[in-house]
């Protein structure tokens, strides 16, 4: 049995008179934001996001184990190299 061939579209580019409208339409966007910060006050410059200001990072202090949590983790892995020891010697 053959197995039928999947069309595939390939997005067109665009012509040559869509960027120039896609242009004509930019400057038309910018002219407008022009406008519109001078009407309320702003500069002619076009207008962007505001970004939140950024609280000042707090100092990070040196986090610290205790000796039972360090313990823990030496425990937990010496656990784990046994197993993998255990393991290579029944090959």
């Amino acid at each position: 049995m053959l197995a039928k061939a999947i069309p595939v579209t390939i997005p067109a580019m665009p012509t040559t008179a869509q960027l120039k409208k896609a242009v004509i339409i930019s400057e038309k966007l910018d002219a407008l934001e022009a406008e519109l910060a001078a009407i309320l006050g702003g500069s002619s410059a076009p207008i962007k996001a505001a970004k939140e200001p950024k609280a000042p990072k707090a100092k990070k202090t040196k986090r610290t184990m205790s000796p039972e949590a360090r313990e823990k983790i030496a425990a937990a892995q010496r656990k784990r190299w046994a197993k993998q020891k255990k393991a290579v010697e029944k090959k």
